[in-house]
């Protein structure tokens, strides 16, 4: 199967690499096929629909923010970056993390009832 992305142009892929998320994320709920698309150059990895190509999200590890963020077995948590143009800027949501699970291609998003835990955190220090 091949869909054409905004972030890597045209993606070619076999079914097999599709992660279900059987909610949704929160805002795209009628979304439910992604791939997860890590180029090892970069710090994010990239949830990209695959029903609405054109609709992306950056991730990155939620254990390389705080390494104390609550886990799930069998699942890696990540949240999805609010990029900006001047890097000081981008801020990641710790409150929703996508919880995903490679080998199985399912996933979630919940919302962590912690204050602890913001929306807007900061992912580089000044």
């Amino acid at each position: 199967m091949t869909i054409k992305t905004f972030q890597f142009g045209e993606v070619t892929f076999d079914d097999s690499k599709i992660l279900f998320i059987n909610e949704g994320i929160f805002g795209f709920e009628d979304l439910k096929k992604y791939l997860l698309i890590k180029d090892e150059s970069e710090l994010f990895y990239w949830l990209n629909s695959v029903e609405e190509p054109e609709i992306c999200f950056p991730l990155v590890g939620l254990r390389v923010v705080d390494d104390e963020f609550p886990q799930v077995e069998n699942f890696e948590a990540f949240g999805i970056v609010k990029l900006c143009k001047e890097p000081i800027n981008m801020t990641v949501n710790m409150k929703a993390p996508v919880y995903i699970n490679q080998d199985d291609k399912i996933g979630y998003q919940k919302i962590i009832d912690n204050d602890q835990y913001q929306i807007n955190y900061p992912l580089f220090k000044a």
